[in-house]
């Protein structure tokens, strides 16, 4: 993996980017010290994102599920319910 120094990374950011994408990822280094690595993200492509949602029909939330265990969470701040 290519190790570049801070002003060259600067100087040529978009490049670097680009061959970060198709895979040749690359770290940034200051005054020979390893900073941080560059590499392209294992993201999904647009049409594969999964949204909140994804279960709607599958499951199905209870009527009361905003008092679920509200006598025991009553019980144990001494309160009664």
């Amino acid at each position: 993996m290519r190790t570049v120094n801070i002003h060259e990374a600067k100087t040529h950011l978009s490049r670097l980017i680009e061959k970060a994408v198709k895979g040749e990822g690359f770290i940034i280094a200051k005054a020979g010290k390893p900073l941080v690595k560059v590499t392209a993200l294992d993201a999904p492509a647009a049409g594969e994102v999964r949204r909140i949602g994804f279960l709607a029909g599958d499951i199905k939330v209870p009527a009361d599920f905003d008092r679920m265990g509200e006598e025991e969470i009553a019980k144990m701040f001494g309160e009664d319910a």
